[in-house]
């Protein structure tokens, strides 16, 4: 059984430690430096942006996980600066940022994985950095995960982590998350850093692949504008400490176990992004059943997440439902108009393509609500997915105009 751990952290993970600190990138006396060490080696995987500029961290971050997954020991993490299309210099810089932490914690520079946010175009300021990174190592505490989670805010509102536990072959073990992204948010990835901890033993390829399905599951099922960033990673860490017997097989209960417990930690992580999405008033589940194929639910249910026309649709709490049908006509799947029904929330506004005159005071009820679920069954087969998006207000322009000033 899976349980949440109140209040809980990177820290609450036996043998992480975690420190954020501000050391002036921002330049308003926030924190924007974070940093977690593990008092032991750690396995570990990670999934990154598929965009085709990738910042210098997610360059030097995939290659140090090809070459030494099974030693990683710090996390270093910057805001206010992406590092991100700043050619060899940057790439130094990301490695420069590894050494510092490497000198400070007595750890091989190998086993240092770099992480970065912010503004994409500028450089790494390395004095800084290198002040920060001191300061961070010595901040260092058990208790230090939620100081980190604000350090590595960008446009967000408030950090968002979760904290769980369960029972591996009768041995307790426990995983915990921290993400920032709230804009520049959509799969393959978005705008979205994850450091993901685990005391559990796992062996570094079942990691990997219970990552990926997590992954895909989650962080890949939400959208806030449709943007996928240069920065985007997610790291998972295990360093065994728990004592349980180290999971060697996907066919074994305890993989299945860990597995969806992570998934449940990732989706936990990926839905806080949505809920705190740039401008969004709205927290907004699109389901699609009855498609051919999970593959053609997904892109049915993606399609309808990011159409801006929906989602402005959603911020002035009109159910313009048409605006839903459009988008899953042209996403590109089968579709037989004559076999698909809608509703919003438990309100049916289509059946078997045919518009029931659906009560507006109901839609106008159903609308003002946080939490919106609209549902498309097309009528044609077994395939089902569900995402998870926000609504596009006025406040996103606001934010992404002037994000640099």
């Amino acid at each position: 059984m899976i349980e949440t751990i109140e209040g809980g952290s990177i820290t609450s993970i036996a043998g992480f430690q975690a420190s954020g600190v501000a050391c002036g990138l921002k330049g308003d006396n926030a924190l924007d430096l974070a940093l977690v060490h593990s008092t032991a080696p750690c396995h570990a995987a990670a999934v990154f942006t598929t965009n085709r500029f990738p910042a210098a961290p997610v360059l030097y971050d995939r290659e140090l996980v090809a070459r030494n997954p099974d030693n990683l020991r710090a996390v270093i993490i910057n805001s206010g600066c992406a590092n991100a299309c700043t050619g060899d210099r940057g790439i130094e810089n990301t490695q420069r940022s590894a050494d510092l932490v490497a000198i400070a914690l007595k750890v091989p520079t190998e086993s240092v994985f770099v992480m970065s946010t912010g503004v994409i175009g500028a450089q790494l300021p390395m004095t800084t950095m290198q002040r920060g990174i001191s300061l961070a190592a010595r901040s260092l505490s058990d208790d230090g995960g939620h100081a980190a989670a604000r350090a590595i805010m960008t446009t967000d509102t408030r950090p968002k982590e979760t904290a769980i536990r369960l029972k591996l072959g009768g041995q307790q073990v426990a995983i915990a998350g921290m993400a920032k992204g709230a804009g520049m948010i959509h799969p393959r990835m978005a705008t979205m850093l994850s450091v993901i901890v685990t005391d559990a033993a796992v062996e570094t390829g079942l990691l990997e692949k219970a990552l990926r399905e997590a992954v895909a599951y989650s962080f890949h099922r939400i959208t806030i504008d449709g943007d996928t960033s240069t920065n985007d990673t997610v790291l998972l860490l295990a360093n065994g400490i728990a004592g349980n017997a180290r999971i060697t097989s996907d066919d074994s209960e305890d993989y299945r176990h860990f597995a969806e417990a992570l998934t449940c930690v990732c989706t936990a992580l990926a839905q806080a992004i949505v809920r705190d999405g740039e401008g969004a008033t709205k927290f907004v589940e699109i389901k699609v059943r009855g498609a051919l194929s999970q593959e053609q639910a997904l892109q049915a249910a993606m399609s309808v997440a990011r159409s801006s026309l929906v989602k402005t649709a959603l911020f002035g709490e009109d159910a313009n439902w048409g605006r839903v049908l459009a988008a899953v006509g042209y996403s590109g799947v089968e579709v037989d108009p004559d076999r698909t029904d809608l509703w919003f929330g438990d309100e049916q506004v289509v059946e078997n393509g045919q518009p029931l005159g659906a009560n507006e005071e109901k839609l106008k009820q159903i609308l003002a609500c946080v939490d919106i679920c609209i549902t498309v069954d097309l009528g044609l087969g077994e395939g089902e997915a569900v995402v998870w998006t926000s609504d596009l207000s006025y406040d996103y322009v606001k934010i992404n105009a002037h994000y640099r000033t």
